[in-house]
């Protein structure tokens, strides 16, 4: 396992858990909270301030406290922020808006309740939500990140500028204002916290949701996003007046994943990597499901196109993500390079749709078979060490663990000490000082196939790097100067433009890429406060949804695509709109 940071339960966990036990057990409370996660957290901060009576509850062990949120990069979409405005960035809540319109594509009648929380959260994330979690400690690092850039064609969308901002401690950072609320909530005696109680049934009465019942887990001493067990010890039932999903989504079951896999993007993988612990299992959708609550868009997913085999795994089939600048080439699994503009860093679905055969720009009935379950990036040793970071907390000790003088090494340093790690002892990279021998490599890392065409890959580096040469010589590259006009990008994420077989820049790489499960951007249907709808439209009494679950808001926010750094702040902005609510309609 990897040090830092730690894996292991927090300081409180052992004083603030109810450890599993045999037998029945009940409890009465104001809200019962579902999952820990952090829209889970941030509803219970906002129950807790106004004095309710809260039950937190959620099937895995006290040392999860903070769900996926934990393993996060931290990244927050704000608009107009002061620290866009330090870097010269112009943006503005109408730019956001257009821009998120543009990327979402809603459609019909559907999607109002999504739009709706849509243009609420672009609101939110202009002012109040940097402002609200500054006053509870939250801090962010100074340079912003330009993640799902806009591409330079009609109808696609994406960010018009720079939005991605960095929680200063990452994933840890952002949870630890609101767990350490929670814990000592739990300490103090305000709060009931059920860590390895899973929630199997939504009581109700007279068509309201009056509690939770579920089996109560066998205590499980596993590290931090370790699968936990199974084991039933006893069951359970809460009474209370209102219940808030917040179990998130259903990335780590890639079974159910496929179920819902899109024609519109080409057949499903059959070979995925979980970008998400064991525990993204979608179980607290499907009981919701079960007490007449609509899932709204379950074939809205958010996957990537860049995961990579963690060298050092933490949860069953764990994937990392590759964030890459826009100066590695891009190539299908037979090595034929993908059409302008699927270039990283843009248009992450597009892409996905591109390599599992279904073209934008080809009718359904003249799409081709995915050449393969993967794809490949060409670069060099400069690239790799100025473009590429990885998504994770774990993946970037220096930002979480707030240590100033790590950061400053990114400038300096030739490559970040995580992607070197991944570069040498990583299944799915390959060097070599020659095009011809990077190939051999490739096809040797495959030999199952698809074979990688040397040819193919011979004539799309001399592309990439007559663009290097010469401005108007390829689109991508001339990507890569506009991306350097950013400061942002040209102090820490974007290498000059120059030839890939450089001898003073290699040697070359090549990266294997696999799909990752990430993101359910579908989920259960709920107004904008954050209450359950059914199928008729009518609200469930008692009954909310937050985080994943809902679908980061509405059933939908997101649209088709998102913008990126919108799923952490989703998950901000509807726990606390639901917990908000909740708490009113339990005055």
């Amino acid at each position: 396992m990897n040090a830092s940071p730690s894996h292991g339960p927090s300081p409180h966990s052992s004083r603030t858990s109810r450890h599993a036990s045999s037998g029945s057990s009940h409890h009465d409370a104001d809200a019962v909270v579902l999952g820990h996660g952090l829209a889970g957290l941030v509803a219970t901060v906002e129950l807790l301030e106004t004095g309710r009576r809260v039950v937190l509850i959620d099937q895995e062990r006290a040392a999860d406290l903070g769900g996926q949120a934990y393993w996060s990069f931290g990244g927050l979409f704000l608009v107009d922020s002061p620290e866009q405005r330090r870097l010269g960035v112009k943006d503005s809540v109408d730019l956001a808006w257009s821009d998120w319109q543009a990327t979402a594509g809603f459609t019909g009648q559907d999607d109002a309740l999504p739009k709706a929380w849509a243009e609420a959260y672009v609101n939110f994330a202009h002012q109040e939500k940097r402002a609200w979690l500054r006053e509870r400690g939250h801090r962010l690092f100074p340079v912003v990140g330009w993640a799902e850039r806009k591409v330079p064609a009609p109808g696609v969308g994406g960010n018009s500028v720079p939005r991605f901002h960095i929680t200063w401690g990452t994933g840890p950072g952002i949870v630890e204002p609101f767990s350490r609320v929670v814990e000592q909530a739990a300490f103090d005696g305000r709060l009931t916290y059920l860590p390895r109680h899973r929630v199997t049934e939504l009581l109700t009465s007279g068509g309201s949701v009056t509690g939770v019942a579920g089996q109560v887990l066998a205590d499980d001493d596993g590290a931090r996003g370790t699968a936990s067990n199974r084991t039933v010890v006893g069951d359970f039932r809460i009474e209370s007046a209102a219940v808030i999903v917040a179990s998130g989504g259903v990335g780590a079951d890639h079974e159910r994943v496929r179920d819902v896999w899109p024609s519109r993007l080409g057949p499903a993988p059959q070979d995925m990597l979980s970008g998400v612990p064991a525990y993204v299992d979608g179980s607290g959708i499907t009981v919701a499901e079960r007490a007449g609550a609509r899932l709204l868009h379950p074939d809205r997913m958010w996957h990537y196109t860049e995961g990579v085999k963690n060298w050092d795994p933490i949860w069953p089939g764990h994937g990392i993500r590759i964030l890459p600048g826009p100066s590695s080439l891009w190539l299908d699994a037979a090595g034929r390079r993908l059409p302008h503009p699927r270039w990283p860093g843009f248009d992450t679905l597009g892409t996905l749709g591109e390599l599992r055969g279904a073209s934008a720009s080809a009718p359904e009935d003249a799409r081709t078979a995915p050449a393969g379950e993967h794809s490949w990036f060409v670069l060099n040793h400069r690239i790799i060490g100025k473009e590429f970071a990885l998504s994770g907390s774990e993946q970037n000790p220096d930002l979480t663990g707030r240590s100033v003088r790590q950061v400053l090494g990114r400038v300096t340093q030739d490559m970040p000490g995580p992607v070197r790690d991944f570069l040498e002892k990583g299944e799915d990279f390959v060097t070599a000082d020659t095009v011809s021998e990077l190939v051999a490599k490739m096809n040797a890392l495959v030999p199952d196939g698809p074979h990688v065409d040397e040819a193919a890959v011979q004539a799309a580096v001399a592309q990439h790097e007559a663009g290097a040469e010469t401005p108007g010589a390829d689109p991508q590259l001339d990507e890569v100067r506009t991306a350097r006009k950013y400061l942002g990008d040209k102090l820490i994420r974007t290498a000059p433009p120059h030839r890939l077989t450089d001898p003073k820049a290699g040697p070359l790489i090549a990266v294997r890429l696999h799909t990752l499960t990430r993101k359910t951007l579908g989920g259960l249907h709920t107004d904008l406060g954050g209450r359950v709808l059914d199928a008729a439209g009518q609200v469930i009494p008692g009954l909310y949804a937050a985080g994943e679950a809902a679908g980061f808001g509405g059933g939908g926010m997101h649209g088709f695509r998102s913008l990126e750094g919108t799923f952490l702040g989703g998950c901000l902005f509807s726990g606390r709109t639901a917990g908000r609510s909740a708490a009113a309609e339990t005055a």
